[in-house]
């Protein structure tokens, strides 16, 4: 049974999203003050986070920075705020995705199973032999999860390897944005592009010598992006 940590002040919310999650099999656990949830996170094995950004004790920006510096774990990012300023902001500190409050409880437990799913399989992959992509000066251990560039190791959250690892498998191949975003998150776009624009951008950060000129990841303007071998 998947263990699911959810990070939330408002305790008729955190409520809700429990109760829809457990009728769907999932473990489930609340914490309503932002330190003792980081805390939580840190020291117990949790399957996926439901982190709020407004929190009393630590905000939820700042648990994403923590945990992205120590787990993988996929985290959703929830919010009231609908700028585009704080998801960029989120989805740049690791975060896997950002829902917008108010959301119906179905949809967060689609999105919840989306990530699991997509997790899961990848670290399911352990046993097989490690199937590695080398281009240029670029070395991706798919089945270790690891990349380098020149020699040097990069850390990546689970979704900017996901995304890096997709485009370097298929070279050459033009991607739209909505096409990307349905592969790496396992769901429709419905219009929210952004998501795939910054991890982009911070892969971009980690494998390119020059980032206004790219060698890696093109920018096919009007369509999307290209891997170019």
């Amino acid at each position: 049974m998947s263990k699911i940590l959810i990070i939330e002040d408002e305790v008729a919310i955190a409520d809700l999203e429990k109760d829809y999650l457990e009728l769907s099999g999932f473990d489930v656990e609340v914490a309503n003050d932002g330190l003792i949830g980081y805390q939580k996170a840190m020291e117990e094995d949790y399957n996926l986070v439901i982190l709020d950004l407004m929190l009393p004790g630590m905000d939820g920006f700042e648990i994403c920075r923590k945990l992205r510096e120590e787990k993988n774990t996929p985290i959703i990012m929830v919010s009231a705020k609908k700028d585009d300023i704080d998801k960029i902001r989120g989805l740049g500190l690791g975060a896997d995705d950002y829902m917008t409050k108010p959301f119906s409880p179905s949809e967060l437990v689609a999105r919840v199973k989306a990530h699991l799913s997509r997790y899961e399989r990848l670290i399911g992959s352990a046993a097989e032999v490690n199937k590695v992509i080398e281009i240029r000066g670029l070395k991706i251990d798919t089945t270790a999860r690891r990349v380098w560039v020149n020699g040097q190791e990069k850390a990546f959250t689970t979704k900017e390897f996901d995304l890096l690892t997709f485009l370097a498998s298929h070279p050459n191949h033009v991607y739209t944005k909505d096409e990307l975003f349905s592969e790496i998150w396992d769901m429709e776009s419905i219009g929210d592009i952004a998501t795939v624009t910054v991890h982009i951008k911070k892969i971009r950060e980690k494998i390119e010598m020059d980032t206004s000129n790219p060698q890696y990841i093109e920018t096919i303007w009007g369509v999307g992006y290209r891997f170019k071998m």
